[in-house]
């Protein structure tokens, strides 16, 4: 079971990170939306002390994105910033930019993702910062290269997905490019990063200095899709959209197919592996038709790829007498990869998901209980302890007073001036 402190995140309370992996690092947080916010908080989950500075008064503009009702913080920010401390401060006026200057001599990474030339105007350029701290880590997460031709263009996920190929492979073969439903081009840039700024911690142990690690959403994408080069190199030409059929054009079956009920996502994904005849063989057996094993038309993976459409006809027969559930668990006993397709609401609620820390349950200072994806990397040595996404300028006593201890006499001037 995790261990959840049920004072932590409700409105500045810190929580204890006493045993995580990443304890004693200080982030400096200047990130909005999705891709910077998904970087902080999956280090935030390991432990590292992340301190998010927003704007007085409205916030990070996730904070009000989308949102259920415009009186408390969204959903979708509460997503992105569990486990971190939020203090507000005004990067245009003269003493805010004093207070982030103090903030970045504590820390160990600066972490921004603004729009393309905005955090130099803010006089908080690597050079600069590097100044200040030169053992920080500065990590910045923009759309695209800051030397090609798209340097100034602003990116959202969906604009990564269709600049990193992911769009043009995505859809039935004559239907129109689709966005896929997961963030792979915002999350993906944020995880990317993540893993650029443990490396540059670790060889900081070495060297003594930061560096700059410098993460575009386009080549982000063009990483997940790594594996659409081999189909390329295999058709010799742009790989085609090919619905659910594998992208290689390796193998079959390799389709959702659907079950009893009719709902719309009553479908079970069965795949057979393009490496060799085994679970080709355990999925007729599990059918009933063991006979077709010596069929020569389904001799090998592309022979089978080839008679797709009449290999899924019989599949469909089948799948068609049983739920969705009952296919995954036939066909995966008996060796064949499948899987229920799962819908949010179905994962969300499922008991088994919640005790294994799939989903955590977390209070939250303005909506009370609220429940969330957890962690998905588990460390034997470094135990969890979610906390809920702080409320604006929740920590602002406790970090300006006791990190870079400012008196509560000056932080009632700043405040009152709008500084901070």
């Amino acid at each position: 079971m995790l261990d959840v402190d049920v004072n932590a995140g409700a409105g500045g309370a810190t929580r204890s990170r006493d045993g995580q992996a990443l304890s004693d690092i200080r982030i400096v947080d200047l990130t909005q939306f999705e891709a910077g916010p998904s970087c902080t908080q999956m280090l935030g989950w390991l432990g590292a002390d992340v301190i998010k500075v927003e704007p007085p008064g409205k916030g990070e503009q996730g904070r009000r994105a989308s949102t259920d009702d415009p009186n408390v913080d969204s959903v979708y920010f509460m997503l992105l910033n569990a486990n971190k401390r939020s203090v507000t401060c005004n990067l245009k006026d003269e003493r805010g930019k004093a207070i982030l200057r103090a903030l970045i001599e504590t820390a160990d990474v600066f972490i921004e993702n603004f729009g393309p030339g905005v955090i130099e105007r803010l006089g908080f350029s690597y050079e600069e910062v590097s100044k200040i701290n030169p053992r920080i880590v500065y990590a910045q997460i923009k759309g695209f290269d800051a030397e090609g031709p798209y340097a100034n263009l602003l990116s959202f996920d969906n604009i990564a997905q269709a600049a990193g190929g992911s769009l043009s492979v995505t859809g039935d073969a004559d239907g129109r490019p689709l966005t896929p439903g997961v963030n792979v081009g915002d999350t993906g840039a944020g995880l990317h990063c993540s893993v650029g700024i443990l490396a540059a911690l670790h060889q900081r142990e070495r060297t003594g200095t930061g560096q700059r690690i410098s993460i575009n959403m386009q080549e982000v994408v063009i990483n997940f899709g790594r594996i659409l080069y081999a189909a390329q190199a295999i058709f010799g030409r742009a790989v085609p959209r090919r619905g659910n059929a594998h992208i290689m054009g390796a193998a079959a079956p390799c389709e959702v197919f659907p079950c009893k009920g009719g709902g719309p996502n009553d479908y079970c994904l069965i795949y057979s592996s393009r490496a060799g005849n085994h679970q080709w063989e355990s999925l007729l057996k599990v059918m009933g038709k063991e006979h077709l094993a010596a069929d020569p038309r389904y001799a090998s993976p592309q022979l089978r790829f080839n008679h797709s459409e009449e290999i899924n006809a019989f599949i469909t027969e089948w799948s068609l007498q049983r739920d969705k559930y009952e296919c995954m668990r036939i066909l995966g006993e008996a060796g064949v990869p499948a899987s229920a397709v799962f819908d949010t609401m179905e994962l969300y609620d499922d008991p088994i998901l919640r005790k294994q820390g799939t989903f955590v349950t977390l209070p939250h200072a303005d909506r009370g209980e609220f429940t969330m994806p957890g962690c998905p990397v588990r460390m034997s040595g470094s135990p969890q302890t979610p906390a809920a996404a702080p409320l604006l300028g929740a920590d602002n006593d406790e970090v300006y007073g006791g990190l870079l201890g400012y008196s509560r006499e000056e932080l009632a001037a700043l405040k009152a001036d709008r500084a901070i």
